[in-house]
């Protein structure tokens, strides 16, 4: 293997040495991308590597530890789900934890959102909602309806579906454009001349529209771009009044995120359909679940076998997955998570505040959770993740966007710690030549 520069100033581990000849990286172009850092234990909010050296995680796995790594209550209801069935087909088959996971998101999403359809990943989730609202229309026997509106600097996966509702243009999807299905990509509105040109659109599209489809509060991959709770509010309306579903994607602001347990009760909405994942096990493994509202189930019931959902991954409810879940969600029940969160954006926002006066720096936003310095242009970028690395912090970079998301149960002691690592090292970027 060529010698290739690394994000950490240890050793190269013979181990990853020999698997990386063979591995494909997401996200990295495997030419000249520097190695990755070798991780081999996690525990509470840190990641072990090789050399015994330690990082702080601010980015909770991709936002998915909100009770950070190795959870005990989370690992041991895992081992106990093994030990008695680690996996069966859900096809004609029920098991009490999937039922008992249904039950619960029932219990605590707004309104009826009470029919719970469990896959295996957030793009998945995505690719069934869009499905179910094609299906929505078809078995009312209205045809056309099958296009649908989404948002400029959106994210929803890398599955075909789900990646023809990203931003076509700004986003990494951009590439394809020809392959996948054309959508209608808006800007998010927020002024009311904003609103006048949506609501125009709306109107003169509703008879070719499934659903609008968006990130409450935050567009996550796309550019970590927040927008008000009104915004969230006024669109539920216009779907209302122009007959359109809403499809909400929480995948990225579930489970506390944005301070609130779902960004859509910041709003005071409740979508036709949403979208879970990430956080919903706790990080542990994957699951995702795509729940629905009554009006919607109940277009599918009907005595032609065509009208039912015809979708069904092969570790659909997957037992193991689901224990999981239902020890985070007993955590969630339990202890303080939300409050964690709202702790946690008070401190990012003092902590964050210098990144202001660097140059090249656009915006510092927080959002629960959430932490964003947004620059011009993101130049330096593997110096940038080394370097953080050498502050024995874990933050990736992307877009235009220098990021936070740590897991709720972070400490003030380690949140500062992360803030001000990240103030040094934007300062010390901010002076390099661009």
């Amino acid at each position: 293997m060529e010698k290739k520069s690394q994000l950490y100033s240890g050793d190269i581990p013979s181990w990853q040495e020999k698997g990386y000849r063979s591995i494909w990286m997401p996200y990295t172009q495997m030419k000249n991308s520097p190695m990755p850092i070798p991780v081999v234990e996690t525990s509470g909010v840190r990641m072990k590597l090789d050399d015994g050296t330690e990082l702080i995680d601010s980015l909770s796995s991709w936002w998915s530890t909100c009770h950070g790594y190795n959870h005990p209550r989370i690992v041991e209801a895992v081992i106990e789900q093994a030990k008695v069935m680690p996996h069966v087909m859900f096809g004609g088959v029920n098991h009490p934890q999937a039922l008992r996971l249904a039950s619960r998101l029932s219990a605590m999403l707004p309104g009826d959102l009470n029919h719970v359809f469990l896959s295996d990943s957030g793009s998945v989730s995505v690719e069934v909602s869009m499905k179910m609202a094609v299906q929505y229309w078809l078995n009312q026997s209205i045809q056309g309806r099958h296009r649908f509106i989404c948002f400029r600097h959106g994210y929803h996966g890398d599955t075909t579906g789900a990646m023809s509702v990203c931003d076509p243009e700004n986003g990494m999807h951009s590439h394809f454009k020809g392959f996948l299905m054309e959508q209608y990509p808006l800007d998010i509105p927020i002024t009311e001349s904003d609103f006048s040109s949506f609501e125009s659109f709306v109107k003169a599209h509703a008879d070719s529209v499934a659903a609008v489809i968006m990130e409450p509060l935050v567009q996550g991959a796309g550019g970590m771009r927040f927008h008000p709770p009104e915004t969230v509010a006024r669109i539920r309306k216009l779907c209302d009044q122009y007959n359109l579903l809403l499809i909400l994607d929480e995948i990225a602001t579930g489970f506390g995120r944005t301070g609130t347990m779902f960004a859509c009760e910041q709003a005071e909405v409740v979508p036709d359909i949403i979208c879970l994942s990430k956080a919903l096990t706790g990080g542990t493994m994957g699951l995702a679940a795509t729940i629905a509202r009554e009006h919607v189930f109940n277009q599918f019931l009907s005595d032609d076998p065509m009208h039912a959902l015809m979708h069904g991954p092969t570790y659909m409810g997957n037992p193991l997955a689901c224990a999981a879940a239902n020890a985070s969600l007993d955590l969630f029940e339990e202890e303080p998570r939300l409050e964690q969160a709202k702790k946690l954006q008070k401190i990012i926002t003092s902590e964050l505040a210098p990144c202001r006066k660097f140059s090249g720096v656009v915006d510092v936003r927080s959002q629960g959770a959430i932490g964003v310095v947004q620059v011009e242009t993101l130049h330096h970028l593997d110096w940038l993740r080394a370097r953080f690395v050498e502050e024995e912090v874990w933050i990736r970079p992307f877009g235009d966007a220098i990021y936070i998301t740590p897991a709720l149960i972070m400490s003030e002691d380690d949140i500062k710690t992360v803030c001000r690592a990240m103030v040094r090292v934007i300062e010390e970027w901010s002076q390099l030549e661009n």
